[in-house]
């Protein structure tokens, strides 16, 4: 079935209905997941991603906290010697670079749209261009199924040297999501070596990272790093094991040491968990841990899939 069509003041809406799945995205602004719900048995609703239901007419789209916001070209803050949002490129330019990139500001060409999902290729205004000088081609791929959805970067460098990137998903997830819970009934399993935290100051501190899963109102969970993955497939979900979230994160077995997955919610109160794989570790223009260069005339991807099985 092919995609529905709504009107929104920053472009186009699309709804894909794929089994029991509807999606919806706006991929001309940003590239933009924007929810997930699944229709269950008795005709009951489940939300995968969250969306705010009441988002104040103000709110820039960028900052509306749900879907997948795209987090490009660098995932955090960038730090050069202690100055905040600033970055060193290759050939020693020391730029401007805002909090997760720019992407989540930034207008996309629908290049393919289907029953399944689309294709959108990043329009760097004048801005971005001057902040990440190099000549390239940046898409956001999404592949939708009846119980998952597939989503894919690609960068292409049509430039004459290397092109520095560390990518990152900001992914909005529903929870709690069975009635009567909250947070303290969710854990996290996930098979990782290390765990930092990042300061103000753009400095990482690492942390000793405890046994067995973590549950969800346990505070040393936000705004954590996990990184040096076992595997590149993990979950979340109910402590009674129902009804979880997988994430597979590339297609190697075991993810680069510096993959990273990031854990943060604003508060306590939240309707939303964001798990979010990111390349690598905060501020890696600076300390190159989990900085990817993507040779002249070459393209790098980075797949993740989210499924319920």
């Amino acid at each position: 079935m092919k995609p529905s069509k709504s009107s929104h003041p920053e472009g186009p809406v699309y709804t894909w209905q794929v089994g029991p799945s509807k999606f919806r995205a706006l991929p001309e602004k940003g590239a933009r997941l924007m929810d997930w719900n699944v229709q269950l048995a008795g005709g009951k609703n489940r939300s995968v991603i969250h969306w705010p239901e009441n988002v104040p007419a103000d709110m820039p789209f960028a900052k509306i906290r749900g879907g997948n916001p795209v987090l490009f070209p660098f995932a955090s803050r960038s730090y050069h010697k202690g100055r905040e949002f600033a970055w060193k490129t290759p050939d020693g330019q020391v730029l401007e670079m805002p909090q997760h990139g720019f992407s989540r500001e930034s207008n996309f060409q629908l290049e393919k749209i289907g029953e399944n999902g689309f294709t959108a290729l990043l329009q760097p205004d004048e801005a971005a261009r001057a902040i990440y000088p190099f000549q390239y081609e940046f898409r956001v791929e999404y592949l939708f199924s009846d119980l998952a959805l597939k989503v894919t970067f690609h960068l292409l460098n049509m430039d004459e040297s290397a092109i520095p990137w560390a990518a990152g998903h900001h992914f909005y997830f529903s929870m709690p999501w069975i009635p009567g819970t909250s947070w303290a009934n969710y854990q996290l399993h996930l098979n990782a070596r290390k765990s930092t935290y990042f300061s103000k100051e753009g400095k990482l501190n690492p942390q000793k990272l405890e046994k067995g899963p973590v549950d969800f109102d346990d505070p040393r969970l936000i705004d954590r790093i996990h990184f040096e993955l076992r595997d590149r497939r993990l979950h979340f979900g109910p402590k009674s094991g129902e009804e979880p979230v997988f994430i597979t994160i590339g297609e190697d077995n075991i993810p680069p040491k510096h993959t990273a997955l990031v854990t943060w919610s604003a508060s306590g109160n939240e309707p939303y968990y964001c798990v979010e794989p990111w390349m690598g570790l905060p501020n890696a223009p600076e300390h190159g841990k989990g900085l990817h260069w993507v040779e002249p005339g070459q393209q790098q991807s980075l797949a993740v899939e989210v499924s319920l099985y």
